[in-house]
């Protein structure tokens, strides 16, 4: 709205300044907001620089330890012992919020196992195979941590992005445009005053 279509009277100038002051308190608040979420996300953002270098090493070190396990049991062999574990992990997606922003909370059970819990027989299977399913276990600990912390900076940068894009359109639009209206307003109401002062005189006059 135009500050030409607004009509020029004490109760809408009264108006204009409550939109006014409750458009500049949103907009602290925003930007309060904003700020804290982008403290938050570069915190988490050099956690996740360690949980990805983890991940990788653990990646590595899973495919190296099942490939000299394939070569010296055999796939076949490998293969069996994968399917015989009957305990599987068990993850538990939960939720936590930082400052207004919910993001997962993700808790995992019974993924490291012992030889017995596995459920394989240890006399058809060398140590090899308990190194690769070792390995194995510790990447899946380590993708279930990377998923949460890498979900979390998605919902925290797009969250970011929002609360900058309201900041924006509140300190670029909407307050100069309420601000230009009261602006008119009084310009209005002034001339309406001369004009009203003017013609009492010439009435007296």
């Amino acid at each position: 709205m135009g500050a030409k279509d607004v009509k020029p009277t004490r109760s809408e100038l009264i108006e204009l300044k409550k939109k006014i002051q409750l458009s500049q308190s949103g907009h602290k608040l925003l930007k309060m907001k904003r700020d804290g979420l982008i403290l938050e996300f570069f915190e988490i953002l050099s956690k996740a620089k360690d949980v990805r270098s983890e991940l990788d090493q653990a990646y590595e070190v899973a495919n190296k330890k099942i490939g000299i396990a394939n070569a010296v049991d055999g796939i076949f062999t490998v293969k069996s012992t994968a399917f015989a574990l009957q305990n599987i992990p068990q993850i538990e997606l939960e939720s936590r919020n930082i400052m207004g922003v919910v993001v997962p909370k993700i808790e995992s059970s019974s993924v490291r196992k012992s030889i017995e819990e596995r459920g394989y027989g240890i006399l058809g299977t060398s140590s090899y195979t308990d190194e690769a399913a070792d390995a194995y276990e510790v990447l899946v600990e380590n993708i279930i941590v990377a998923a949460e912390i890498e979900t979390t900076m998605k919902k925290l940068l797009d969250d970011i992005e929002k609360t900058k894009r309201r900041v924006n359109a509140l300190e670029f639009k909407v307050i100069p445009e309420l601000q230009e209206s009261m602006d008119f307003i009084k310009l209005r109401l002034e001339e309406m005053e001369r004009e009203n002062t003017f013609r009492l005189k010439k009435i007296k006059g």
